[in-house]
């Protein structure tokens, strides 16, 4: 069960391309330059895209977090706190 949100601000995205290096199953580099979410259920709601993702992914994803230069991959739980 899906517990965890991945927001992605791709309109803020500059394409270093860091996430799709630290998690490459799950982010990919799109002709605009800029990065998306890989999966059947993101969500795009204006410059936003959204998935929700298990414990399990939860780990790779705060990588991929944590190595964006410019902070635009936000993890919030289930009650709608911030992670990274």
């Amino acid at each position: 069960m899906a517990k965890y949100k991945v927001v992605l601000e791709r309109e803020k995205c500059i394409g270093a391309a860091t996430c799709v290096a630290a998690y490459p199953e799950r982010w990919e580099l799109q002709e605009d330059a800029k990065v998306s979410i890989k999966g059947d259920n993101v969500e795009k709601e204006k410059d936003l895209e959204i998935f929700w993702i298990t414990e399990e992914e939860l780990e790779r994803f705060k990588e991929s977090a944590e190595v964006c230069p410019v902070n635009v991959i936000h993890i919030y739980d289930e009650k709608g706190n911030k992670i990274i």
